[in-house]
This record gives C-alpha cells, sequence and structure tokens, in this order.
C-alpha cells in the first residue's frame, strides 16, 4: 500500500484529526469565526471539509434526521465547474483552475451524500461524469486523477456508482471494472494476510493486508457505499476460500476482519515511529463492514467496546467520526439514540457539531404520541464536557487514513 505522497497528502497528515484519521496534531476544539457556519465541525477543514459534510449528511439521512438546508447548499456550493470536489474551498465563488486540489474521495462521498438526500441530480450527474473520467486502465481509481489505483479510493467511488443507480461492474476502462481492481488487490488464501485487501502494491508488486482497506473494499466489493447494508445474517462460515468474483472477496475480507477484532475486541493501529494504539475509527469500520456482509454477530462486541471508549476520540475527531459510529451502530443493529445502555444520544452528538437540522423523525414521532425529551439540555453539556478525555489513539475512516497509510512510504 505504497504510493508517493503529494504535497497535499503530506499536509493532511499534521492536520486531519477531524476527520477520524490519525493525526499528530491535536485539533483544536474551540470554534473558529473563519469557518463557514453551515459546516459542520470547528476543526480545520483544510483536508477534509467535504468528507466529514457528506458523512454527517448521511448518518443523519440514515436515522431520519433532514439536515439544515443550508448545510446541504455549503456542499453543492463545493462542487468545481468539471464536476469535481476538493477537501475545502474557502471561496466558493472563485473558479476552480489547475491548483485546485480536487480528489476521487471527497468526490465520491460527496455524491453519496447528496443521492441520499434527493434533488441533486445534476450535481451528482456532473460528479459521476468526473469521477468516470478519472478511472484508470485496471478499472480503479487512485485518490487524486492519474495516481494509482488504490481499494480505499476504489470502493468509495463504487458507493457513489451505485448510489446514483449505476452499475459498478459496467464502468469500465480498458476492459476492466473496478471490481476487477479490487480483486487484483485482494490478498489470496494461503498467503501472509490471506483473505484482506491491500491498499495498493508495494514497488515490488507484494501486497500486504490493511485492516482500512479491508473495511473499505468488503464494502465496496459488495456494491455498497459508506453507509453499508444491514442485510439479514448470514450463518456462513467466515473462512477464506479462492475468490473467483467480488462477493467471495469480500467474504474473505470479512472473515479477516472477524479475526482482527477477536484479538482485542477491537482494532488496533502502528503509526511509523508511534506505539500500538486501539483504532477507533477502523473498529468503527470493520463493524460496518461485517453488518453489511451479514456478519453482525461477529463485530458485536467491538461495537460494544467502542460504546465503552469512544467519548474522548469522538469529541477530538469531531463529526465524521460521530457519523462513522452512527452508521456502523445502525448496520449492526445497535440503539444510536442510547448508544452505551446510558441514555447516550450519538445522533444529538453529530447533530451539535453543525447548524440545527430541520428536523428529527424521533422528535416528531415524540409530538405525535405526547412523549417529550426529558434529557436537559444543559445537562448534556455537562456529559459532553466532564470526564472526556482526549487521546492520542486515533481512528481511520475510509478516506483520508487510507490515502494517508498508503502514501507513507516512497
Amino acid at each position: 500500500m505504497n504510493i508517493r505522497r503529494s504535497a497535499a497528502a503530506l499536509a493532511a497528515v499534521a492536520v486531519i484529526g477531524a476527520a477520524a484519521t490519525p493525526a499528530a496534531h491535536a485539533a483544536d476544539p474551540s470554534p473558529s469565526a473563519s469557518l463557514p457556519a453551515a459546516l459542520y465541525g470547528t476543526n480545520d477543514p483544510a483536508y477534509d471539509g467535504v468528507w466529514r459534510q457528506s458523512l454527517a449528511l448521511l448518518a443523519q439521512d440514515t436515522v431520519g434526521v433532514t439536515p439544515a438546508a443550508a448545510a446541504v447548499d455549503w456542499l453543492t456550493g463545493q462542487q468545481c465547474d468539471s464536476g469535481a470536489f476538493a477537501p475545502f474551498r474557502a471561496d466558493p465563488g472563485a473558479a476552480c483552475d489547475a491548483k485546485t486540489a480536487v480528489d476521487t474521495n471527497n468526490t465520491a462521498a460527496a455524491v453519496q451524500a447528496l443521492a441520499a438526500l434527493g434533488g441533486h441530480d445534476a450535481v451528482t450527474a456532473k460528479a459521476v461524469d468526473w469521477l468516470k473520467s478519472a478511472q484508470n486502465e485496471d478499472g480503479g481509481w487512485g485518490y487524486t486523477p492519474g495516481g494509482p489505483s488504490d481499494a480505499n479510493s476504489t470502493s468509495v467511488v463504487i458507493g457513489a456508482l451505485a448510489a446514483v443507480g449505476e452499475k459498478p461492474g459496467e464502468v469500465r476502462k480498458g476492459g476492466k471494472s473496478p471490481y476487477d481492481a479490487l480483486l487484483d488487490l485482494s490478498i489470496p488464501c494461503g498467503q501472509d494476510g490471506g483473505g484482506a485487501f491491500a491498499y495498493q502494491p508495494d514497488e515490488k508488486g507484494k501486497l500486504a493486508a490493511n485492516d482500512d482497506a479491508t473495511a473499505a473494499a468488503v464494502i465496496g466489493a459488495l456494491g455498497k457505499g459508506l453507509t453499508g447494508a444491514s442485510p439479514k445474517a448470514t450463518d456462513a462460515d467466515l473462512a477464506c476460500a479462492k475468490a473467483t468474483g467480488p462477493e467471495q472477496a469480500a467474504h474473505n475480507g470479512a472473515a479477516h476482519l472477524a479475526d482482527a477484532l477477536a484479538k482485542d475486541g477491537h482494532l488496533m493501529s502502528a503509526l511509523p515511529g508511534a506505539e500500538d494504539q486501539p483504532d477507533y475509527g477502523n473498529t468503527a469500520d470493520a463493524v460496518l463492514a461485517l453488518a453489511t456482509a451479514g456478519h453482525g454477530a461477529e463485530a458485536a462486541d467491538a461495537m460494544r467496546w467502542l460504546g465503552e471508549h469512544y467519548q474522548g476520540w469522538a469529541k477530538q475527531s469531531g463529526p465524521a467520526a460521530y457519523a462513522q459510529l452512527i452508521l456502523a451502530a445502525d448496520a449492526a443493529g445497535f440503539d444510536v439514540r442510547d448508544f452505551d445502555g446510558s441514555g447516550d444520544d450519538l445522533v444529538k452528538r453529530l447533530n451539535a457539531t453543525g447548524p440545527a437540522p430541520e428536523s428529527d423523525a424521533e422528535d416528531v414521532a415524540a409530538e405525535e404520541t405526547g412523549e417529550t425529551d426529558k434529557d436537559d439540555d444543559s445537562g448534556f453539556g455537562v456529559l459532553w464536557t466532564v470526564g472526556v478525555f482526549l487521546v492520542a489513539g486515533i481512528g481511520i475512516g475510509f478516506l483520508l487514513s487510507g490515502r494517508k497509510k498508503g502514501q507513507s512510504q516512497p
């Protein structure tokens, strides 16, 4: 999973604590007056603004929350005339040029969010056309146009294609589909890391197992997006078998993730020069992947572990982290409104990081039945601040962590 980093990607490593990604930089949790009021989160959005906004909108839509119109408008306003999205444009009124660092991941995430919300066909169609133009000859996508294909980027683009009604297997370049690209990154059974996916081959063409890439690729190989899916549970054995197609490759990846979670009850991250530490974001992504593959039961312990330990990481990382937790919990059948069994409402926590939503289906239902939320807002604020500690362990999301990890070596 080694690729050469761009200057922007190198800078992202030090900044993106807010995007549920690893970062050495301790993000400032205080609001900044220079940030758009419609943007979720208060951390520097330079490398993850569109990503975290898209995840926040997706998570809200998934659990019956209608996002603020201003938040949606901010996202659509970030699109360049080409159809692509950059991570963040401080002045959306200025035309994008050759120096605007557009990428496949932010573009695909925006497509998924806007397609889920509906009513943005022109925006998503233009974005998908741009994504198709950036497809590589092996059928996959890299983070930037022309960059070598990687599992994370290919998977998030598959999700975008599926979100607008395209059949990803029919989107081809050089006779190859994105599923072909993922199969090329699937490690054969019997080899070291067999069943897992690599982010990218190294310079010698060798594949190394990567849990982040595996979680993304399991969902991508099943033709799903960032919200995953919650199909009926399957009792199929989680064991590696020869992958002749994307579905079996996804099954093999799920088996690898189940084994990885079983070791500690969560995933670990070892960044270069850092000690092993819990990887909250990747653990949430692994839960989502297993649930999407029909093996949510194998992820239940990890979801419970997140419920006990997530607070410090999520507060530091911001809206993308809350969105990851919501999507994973929802797919795995956990109560996002009572995440840890003590009334901890992940949806309220996410909503509090940005503009107030238009409506919340649960609040509407409560009003119709005469029930009201008895939680005191001031009490919620106390729970938010008291006893919450910042942690050095940081989680990894489908997009930026895969890019970061994959680009960590020359």
